[in-house]
């Protein structure tokens, strides 16, 4: 399911930016949520996946401003002056957030030892995309992604200790409608002068339903079964995508400051879920063994 959800969201980048082609960050964001909330609406009623909502409705509200409104806005905001690849990339900081977080709400997911370690091998990897790819306007871009990573860290909390008992398709459901709600306006206002070239459209279309209904899906599934800090993994994973999709379908190059950082953040990946050593887990093993009666 990470692999799968990394695959799908990593892909996401590359189509925000062939919808940026004709549409505003404002419209993008509106289009794939809007599109997302009216299949899974359907979908979630028809399976009564609803009702566990009734009472959380300003929890739905919040989890819809931190975690999809707010940070689909900020990600195609940032991609208007940052390649699809290098967004991809930033969005790793998701996982330093939610460790970082985790200390004061969540003691359970907090990092210890080398999964700690991983988070700070992450860090780095951000920097060196700073340091290395990005100035200008590309600073900001890049601050807006980091941004909407925050919220992504921020959402997984909030899931967590709000719906972790709820079906996972009711809560997309809910939060898509609250999220498509609150970017309606702003959509409204940047609609475009002219009809957007099937392009784009199509690109809109398969963020809608891969890339926001289907991956949330997946995601609030993860958050129930396994905590936000291992999901939140999958913001490690899907960048390695998110490069390949660029170089192939966009001809984005691949720079040293893409390849330190992506470097750094898989590291950090491995070592962030409890990677260990092939000599570490013999030596483990053979402990275990010698306390075996």
């Amino acid at each position: 399911m990470l692999l799968g959800l990394s695959a799908i969201w990593g892909g996401s980048y590359l189509l925000i930016k062939i919808g940026l082609r004709d549409l505003s960050p404002e419209m993008v964001a509106f289009a794939r949520i809007a599109l997302a909330a009216a299949v899974l609406l359907v979908i979630a009623a028809r399976r009564g996946a609803l009702a566990p909502l009734r009472g959380r409705l300003g929890w739905v509200a919040l989890l819809g401003a931190v975690q999809v409104a707010g940070p689909f806005l900020l990600i195609a905001a940032g991609e208007q002056s940052i390649s699809s690849s290098l967004a991809g990339i930033l969005v790793a900081t998701t996982p330093i957030f939610t460790a970082i977080l985790a200390l004061r709400l969540d003691p359970e997911e907090r990092s210890e030892g080398m999964r700690l370690v991983g988070v700070g091998i992450g860090i780095a990897g951000v920097v060196a995309i700073f340091g290395l790819d990005l100035s200008g306007s590309g600073v900001l871009g890049g601050l807006a992604v980091v941004l909407a990573s925050f919220g992504y860290a921020v959402g997984g909390f909030v899931y967590k200790a709000r719906f972790a008992d709820a079906p996972p398709l009711g809560v997309v459901a809910g939060v898509m409608a609250a999220s498509a709600l609150m970017l309606l306006v702003p959509a409204a206002a940047t609609l475009p002068t002219s009809a957007p070239s099937i392009g784009p459209v199509a690109a809109v279309v398969a963020l809608g339903l891969f890339g926001t209904g289907l991956a949330f899906v997946i995601f609030y599934a993860l958050i129930a079964s396994v905590g936000p800090a291992r999901t939140m993994l999958v913001s490690y994973v899907a960048p390695g995508f998110a490069v390949i999709y660029g170089a192939w379908f966009l001809s984005e190059p691949i720079t040293a400051g893409k390849v330190i950082g992506l470097a750094a953040v898989l590291v950090g990946s491995w070592l962030g879920v409890g990677g260990r050593v092939r000599g570490e887990v013999a030596v483990e093993e053979a402990a275990v063994a010698s306390e075996s009666p």
